[in-house]
């Protein structure tokens, strides 16, 4: 490998919920206060977790995707970014073996780290156990021993006495070397709601905590054994994926909706834009009154059921829409912004707000999830990405439900273990509108971009 040695490890679980969101913000911090160049990494295609990545570093953090993204683009992307980096700091997702269905090697923490050639941390809940955290350890390690498994960090162990006899057990029964704990602290917790955390851009920066944390970890880690077990011996081989036609992008502007209500994006997806020459104008639907000159839309999902009263109040701004799609600009919406553009919104708390009126049709907030995970979706007719035939992966997870009187674009199917366990319809092409429950990786198909500049050529 030319140029300076990488380093890159994964943190991952047992399960979700066991601290590895936060472990990794104080690592990233406290790696980032030696001075090293720190790249933020998310397994799976979770927007919030990279989120406060991003917050927490100024760095835009990536996911890494093996459902959407075939195998030697996404490993493309991954060197990409370690170009200019020292250590790569990867979250995993849910529990190391955790993928779709019931293989460990699809989609999953371990499998995404075999395929980059990475060592895995275990994060183990060090709390109410004591020798029987080796028999957890142990089945982790056991399960497929050609991971490697380079060392165990113990969170929400208080005490060093607590600590060494946990230490003791794993060292003694597993022969791992444990690098540390980390203890429960309150003030430095990541706030919820239903979707799963809240974004960090509903927050303020509050770097103070995150050095405290940074603080902790270097007190209680071995952060320079962490270090030494990470070298990468090479970073793996793979494709940069193509760009969309220049031709066709060149002179062309993007809005794109960021606010606290709207803000999930793939990063990976805006820079495959501006590679191919279009400009991006950030714009915000809750304080904006109208859109900025543009000849393409995007409204990314987000929070609009917890903001929709001030959506609604923004008049000017929903007018402004629903001109832009009157007038044939081409606009992309996912999730919540498929939401936003339909007549009305039903929140959590049974109250109904006018939306931009775009797409004929409400949307409801349930009290469970409507739609969760991966899925394929082909095009029943034309649309904004994909032509009639022609299959997108993805993936959704929202509460609400969208019900309108305009014909399905995409026929869904979910499968687990190669059989489908579910199908369904949704989204929706409506002028040269597309909206749809569905998130999607530009990177998985860039000629899919195509399509979009093409019409919006006709606004130039």
């Amino acid at each position: 490998m030319a140029g300076a040695a990488k380093q890159a490890f994964v943190i991952a679980g047992t399960s979700s919920g066991c601290g590895k969101t936060t472990v990794t913000l104080g690592l990233l911090r406290a790696l980032m206060l030696r001075g090293l160049r720190v790249q933020p990494f998310k397994i799976g295609p979770d927007y919030l977790d990279s989120g406060w990545h991003s917050a927490v570093t100024g760095i835009s953090s990536r996911n890494l995707d093996a459902f959407m993204l075939p195998t030697p683009t996404l490993n493309g992307l991954f060197a990409k970014q370690m170009q200019h980096a020292d250590v790569a700091v990867i979250e995993g997702v849910m529990g190391l073996y955790d993928g779709y269905g019931t293989d460990p090697n699809y989609c999953s923490s371990a499998a995404m780290a075999k395929q980059l050639g990475c060592p895995v941390i275990l994060l183990v809940d060090g709390k109410a156990v004591s020798t029987s955290i080796a028999a957890t350890v142990m089945g982790f390690q056991r399960f497929d021993p050609t991971l490697n498994i380079a060392g165990v960090i113990l969170n929400r162990v208080n005490s060093d006495s607590h600590y060494q006899l946990l230490a003791d057990a794993i060292t003694r029964y597993c022969g791992l070397p444990v690098l540390g704990r980390v203890p429960v602290m309150a003030d430095v917790a990541l706030p919820s709601r239903h979707l799963g955390l809240v974004p960090a851009q509903e927050h303020s920066p509050q770097d103070e905590r995150w050095q405290r944390l940074a603080q902790q970890l270097e007190e209680t880690v071995d952060i320079d054994r962490l270090l030494a077990l990470s070298h990468l011996n090479s970073l793996p081989h793979g494709e940069a994926p193509e760009i969309a036609d220049e031709a066709l992008a060149h002179g062309l502007t993007v809005a794109v909706a960021e606010d606290e209500a709207f803000n999930f994006y793939y990063p990976d997806n805006l820079d495959m834009l501006e590679q191919a020459g279009v400009k991006i104008q950030r714009f915000s639907p809750l304080h904006d009154s109208r859109l900025p000159d543009c000849q393409m839309i995007w409204l990314g999902g987000g929070y609009p059921e917890v903001h929709g009263a001030k959506l609604a109040a923004n008049s000017a701004m929903r007018e402004s829409l629903r001109e832009a799609h009157q007038r044939r600009i081409p606009l992309y919406a996912e999730c919540g912004g498929l939401m936003y553009l339909g007549e009305s919104l039903t929140d959590g708390n049974d109250e109904t707000h006018a939306m931009c009126g775009v797409l004929p049709g409400h949307s409801q907030m349930g009290k469970r999830l409507t739609r969760f995970g991966y899925c394929e979706a082909t095009a029943l007719h034309d649309t904004l990405l994909a032509k009639k035939g022609e299959t997108l992966r993805g993936h959704e997870f929202h509460y609400s439900d969208f019900s309108g009187s305009l014909p399905a674009a995409l026929d869904c199917c979910k499968w687990r273990d190669g059989v489908a366990i579910s199908r369904w319809q949704g989204g929706f092409q409506h002028h040269a509108t597309f909206a749809s429950y569905l998130h999607v990786h530009f990177a998985q198909r860039p000629s899919l971009l195509n399509r979009w500049l093409a019409l919006a050529r006709n606004h130039l």
